[in-house]
């Protein structure tokens, strides 16, 4: 028993060292079948021990993801097989089994720190990273460098860290108790109940426009309610516009939030279609001029992320908002979209009648959607900033670049290159109407 937890010992230190890429050779592994065979009983109960943390402690053991455990065992056997078999040393297997296993509980303590580290999409994408690089030092710590052999067996842990990631059911072996487990707002029939008259309530507010004098209406859409700070920034662009650009009663805010539904009416694409043709209805065509901002997560294939649980919202693209606009008949338009990737807006929605203005380039992320935060880093420079400098949107965009390119510079971030296009007509109307730093 002491020969055995000394071995168990060493290859928790061995795989520590190796996880955090401190120095470490082959052979500080202990390697026999019994030996790895208490390391996966170690990894297991400290697999357990962590859900139960998560879980707050309370809850129950569930058994019925136990087999989604052992399903990893062949799975990492048979890779570390697959590898001693390229390098042509199979006596070999179970140390690569050994190393492949030895990290795991760094990998589980690093896993409980997630919810508190930033964003926990990107958090996650990072521990998978750091797992994906490890695994490949196991292979080169064991096996050496040499070539091709390191090639495919990179290709071996890849797959193996796919399948395990991809195809295994997602699943925790400790489960709260249902009564622990808070209900999702909507479920409620007041709260339920309540959006139907949210929605009819901020469509009914929208006054008419009064001839011979522009106005100004303001549409806001922040569809995703995984994060505070999207409808957090939303209030505030919504009361600026209201206080500064004179939108009060001519104004509908969208939020996706468990905190805001009996606030705003959910940021549904459908509710976004009625918002966009009752403020047409109100709108003097000719006269009036519609700012309508976005404000979400963006993805690569340039669509904003929609998180309402328990609902299953459609995603907003660029082509559906541009159809919503075009069959609105709204002419006039100053349009903002806060999201990364949210340069591919630019294009579907170019016109001569209208701005249009993005937080990034088609190909590069934007900055600030975290927990916490009273702003994302473009809706602190455009909004926050710039607009209480210039009543103009277009020399806003300008000030607003130049401040958020000195704090990313600053923070060693990417740029995010935001966009802006000013068709010809709405330039031109823009011109006549003198657009200086305190005029619109």
């Amino acid at each position: 028993m002491k020969h055995h937890l000394l071995a168990l010992y060493r290859n928790l230190i061995a795989g520590a060292r190796l996880a955090l890429f401190l120095p470490v050779r082959a052979f500080d592994y202990r390697v026999s079948a019994a030996d790895y065979a208490w390391l996966l009983a170690f990894n297991f109960a400290l697999w357990v021990a962590a859900a139960a943390i998560r879980a707050g402690l309370e809850g129950e053991f569930d058994s019925a993801a136990v087999p989604i455990y052992l399903a990893s065992i062949p799975l990492v056997l048979g890779t570390a097989m697959f590898v001693a078999g390229i390098y042509g040393e199979r006596q070999r297997l179970l140390l690569v089994a050994t190393a492949l296993t030895a990290s795991d509980p760094v990998f589980e303590l690093a896993a409980l720190l997630l919810p508190f580290i930033g964003h926990p999409g990107i958090a996650l994408l990072v521990l998978l990273a750091w797992i994906w690089v490890v695994a490949l030092r196991a292979v080169a710590v064991c096996m050496g460098r040499r070539r091709p052999q390191i090639a495919k067996g990179a290709l071996a842990v890849t797959a193996m860290i796919a399948v395990g990631f991809f195809l295994f059911p997602r699943t925790d072996v400790w489960k709260l108790p249902p009564e622990a487990v808070p209900p999702d707002p909507l479920t409620e029939e007041r709260v339920f109940h309540l959006q139907g008259q949210l929605i009819e309530r901020a469509l009914a507010g929208v006054k008419p426009g009064r001839p011979g004098v522009p106005e100004l209406y303001f549409v806001g859409f922040a569809p995703d309610g995984s994060q505070d700070v999207f409808v957090k920034e939303l209030r505030f662009v919504r009361r600026l516009f209201d206080e500064r650009f004179g939108t009060s009663g001519r104004s509908i805010a969208l939020a996706s939030n468990n905190e805001a539904l009996e606030e705003f009416p959910i940021a549904s694409v459908t509710n976004l279609a009625r918002a966009l043709n009752r403020v047409a209805e109100a709108m003097n065509g000719e006269e009036d001029t519609l700012f309508l901002y976005l404000s979400a997560h963006g993805s690569r294939d340039h669509r904003l992320s929609a998180v309402q649980p328990p609902l299953d919202l459609a995603l907003l693209t660029p082509t559906a908002l541009g159809r919503m606009l075009q069959e609105a008949g709204i002419k006039w338009r100053v349009i903002v979209v806060s999201a990364c990737y949210s340069g591919g807006f630019i294009e579907p929605l170019r016109d001569d009648n209208s701005v249009v203005i993005t937080a990034a380039s088609p190909d590069r992320t934007s900055f600030g959607c975290e927990h916490g935060r009273d702003f994302t880093y473009f809706g602190q420079a455009y909004f926050r900033d710039a607009l209480a400098k210039t009543r103009s949107f277009t020399h806003a965009f300008d000030l607003a670049k130049a401040a958020l390119a000195k704090h990313e510079a600053g923070e060693n971030l990417e740029a995010s290159l935001p966009q802006m296009w000013v068709g010809r007509a709405i330039a031109e109307r823009l011109k006549q109407a003198g657009e200086a730093p305190d005029k619109q």
